[in-house]
Order: C-alpha cells, then sequence, then structure tokens
C-alpha cells in the first residue's frame, strides 16, 4: 500500500479542524496576520531560490511559458463563461466564485513538486508557475474587473493592483535581491526549508479560508447539492484539462519533461494566491461564497494530479 500524501493529509485534516474548531475572534485575527506572513515568506523563498540567470534562461523556453500562460488564463477563463449555464444547478454567487476560480494563476508549490514526482523539466515548471503568479498579479484583477465587475454587486477598485504588488510581488523581489547578495538565504531556499513552507502556508490557508466560511455562515448558504455538484465538475474539470494539457503539447512536439510540466502547471489553481487576491480584490462582506468554488477545486486538483503524476512517474 502506496504511503499517503503528506500534503493531501494536512489540506483534509486543516478543513476538518476549522469545521470542529474554527478560528475565532483574536486568535482568528492572529491567525490571519500569521497567514499573511507565511505567504509572504513562501514568496520570498520562491525568488530566493531562482536566480537571476536561471530565471532568465528559464524564460528563453518561450514556448513552454507562453502555452502554460494561454492555458492558465485564455482557456480557463473562456470555461468559466462557457460554464454560465451551471447557474440552473447552483447560484449565482457560486458560479461568481467558479468564474473567479478559472481567473486565477497556476499554483507554484504544487505544480513543481508534481512535476518533480513525473519526472518533468522542473526547472522550467518552477520559472513558468512563478511567472503565472507574476502575471496574475496584473492579469487576474484585469480580468476580474473585465468578466465580473459588471454584475451581481462584484466591484473592484484599481487599487488592487498595488495591494497585490506589495503582498506578493514585493517578497519575490527582495528574495531575488536576497539570492544575489546573500548567498546562504539561497542554500537556505533550495533546501527543505521552501518545502516546510510552502506546506504549511497551504494549511494554514485552507484552515484560515475553511475558518472563515464556517464562522460568517457560508458553509450554511450552500446546499449539500451544490457541494456535490461543485466537486463532480471539477473532478471533471480536472480531468478535462489534464487530457488536453498532453495532447495539445503531443501535437506540437514537445519532450516528455516539458510535456509533464506544461500538464502540472497548466491544470492547476492556486488556492495560496488566489485566496489573498481574493480578499484584496473583493473584501471581507462578499469574500465568503466566492472562494468555496476555489477551495473545492484545489483539494480535487490535488487528489487527482498527484495520483495521475504517480502513476506516469
Amino acid at each position: 500500500m502506496k504511503k499517503l500524501d503528506p500534503l493531501l493529509v494536512g489540506i483534509v485534516v486543516a478543513a476538518a479542524l476549522a469545521f470542529v474548531l474554527p478560528a475565532q475572534g483574536a486568535f482568528a485575527d492572529g491567525f490571519a496576520v500569521a497567514v499573511k506572513l507565511g505567504i509572504a515568506l513562501l514568496f520570498f523563498l520562491y525568488g530566493a531560490r531562482l536566480s537571476t540567470q536561471e530565471a532568465l534562461k528559464g524564460l528563453t523556453n518561450w514556448r513552454l511559458h507562453a502555452l502554460i500562460l494561454a492555458f492558465t488564463f485564455a482557456i480557463y477563463p473562456v470555461i468559466g463563461l462557457l460554464a454560465r449555464p451551471t447557474t440552473a444547478f447552483m447560484s449565482a454567487d457560486l458560479y461568481q466564485g467558479l468564474l473567479f476560480m478559472t481567473l486565477v494563476p497556476s499554483t507554484v508549490q504544487s505544480s513543481v513538486a508534481l512535476t518533480g514526482v513525473a519526472r518533468g523539466n522542473v526547472s522550467g515548471a518552477v520559472v513558468a508557475a512563478s511567472v503565472s503568479s507574476l502575471v496574475g498579479v496584473v492579469a487576474t484583477p484585469l480580468f476580474v474587473m473585465w468578466l465580473m465587475g459588471a454584475g451581481d454587486g462584484v466591484s473592484v477598485d484599481a487599487s488592487v493592483f498595488g495591494d497585490i504588488a506589495l503582498q506578493l510581488l514585493l517578497p519575490f523581489v527582495l528574495g531575488q535581491l536576497a539570492h544575489n547578495f546573500v548567498p546562504r538565504v539561497g542554500e537556505l531556499a533550495k533546501s527543505k526549508a521552501t518545502k516546510i513552507v510552502d506546506r504549511g502556508s497551504i494549511w494554514m490557508v485552507v484552515y484560515s479560508a475553511f475558518s472563515r466560511g464556517v464562522v460568517s455562515g457560508v458553509w450554511s448558504n450552500v446546499s449539500a447539492w451544490e457541494i456535490v455538484f461543485l466537486t463532480v465538475f471539477s473532478c471533471v474539470l480536472v480531468v478535462a484539462m489534464l487530457w488536453l494539457t498532453r495532447i495539445l503539447p503531443e501535437a506540437l512536439h514537445f519532450p516528455r519533461e516539458d510535456r509533464v510540466a506544461i500538464q502540472m502547471c497548466g491544470t492547476q489553481k492556486s488556492l495560496a494566491t488566489g485566496l489573498p487576491m481574493a480578499t484584496v480584490i473583493f473584501g471581507g462582506a462578499s469574500l465568503g461564497v466566492l472562494i468555496i468554488p476555489l477551495m473545492i477545486y484545489h483539494m480535487c486538483q490535488l487528489v487527482i494530479c498527484s495520483a495521475y503524476a504517480s502513476r506516469i512517474s
């Protein structure tokens, strides 16, 4: 029997703990600060792990990165728009959350980790996923303003660009500077420290997000049928994207290592990046239901992509 994936186990435990013992009051406020610091530290370590030379070298593989960005910021948003008929099976707010899920960047930590498990182009995945997160700082708010700003009470202020850049981009840039001027920091970022922080940040984000949903009564506003429908829809979407990200790179004659990186980076959506973006863009009042599709999709993608990566390794 194969050993259970600690990341997956931690996500399930964090979600279950939030339902049984959600963060409330002063503890919730303190934990929210800890989550922000954890995410900032994670982006700092990503910046410190990737040298400027490696980043520039990785960026030269423009076909790889262009295709991953196309899946993340073109094909997914189109799917999100085409999914509007799903409002027959769930509320308009949940559909808005589903649409938002299709607009967020690719996840960094699990994309890179699963690319390694499947023996793919890890360095390419690091650059591609990092570029996706950086592009998302601008692209995601723009897409939200364009596709979501016109309806259902969703309003977005242009100041979100600065807020997201400060919370996500600045730590990455500081990490890059630390890599170049403090070599020991770069060595630390390449050690198990980054793995511990990225797993820990995911668990913290899941616990914080689910706790917020429990305390605010979000889950009581979502029926069991809607949760089941979202789960099935997410699973089908992950499988469909794994298929699409396999056949298109094959048709374009990418080498196997690059095809794996495209699959792992082009199929996944970032909870660790998406939730902070949602917090900044939508604010606390309307955040609740909007983040449920992202949380459910993230759980489904981790389960399915982990199993797939192990199978093709």
